[in-house]
């Protein structure tokens, strides 16, 4: 299938290429840094930034995209579900 797109260099503001699962843990980071995090079942999200700064958003809704650059989703405080890390 040809890509019209595929000379073109990917940035954060570009569409992500990539997804996989996300399981909260209050120890181990992500398999990957995301550029966004999809939440497909509503409530909050505590994560931390790549920055290493811990933050809970709370409150969200089925269906959003977080847009943060995150290393680890946090089992404490997240009530989220059906998360999926995009790259």
């Amino acid at each position: 299938m040809p890509d019209r797109f595929s000379s073109n260099i990917p940035s954060l503001t570009s569409p992500a290429t990539h997804g996989f699962s996300v399981t909260p843990s209050d120890t181990l980071d992500l398999t990957e840094v995301t550029r966004a995090l999809y939440v497909g079942s509503g409530g909050a999200v505590a994560l931390r930034l790549l920055s290493g700064q811990s933050v809970t958003f709370a409150g969200v809704a089925a269906g959003s995209i977080l847009p943060v650059r995150a290393d680890r989703v946090l089992a404490t405080g997240t009530t989220a579900g059906s998360i999926v890390g995009l790259v």
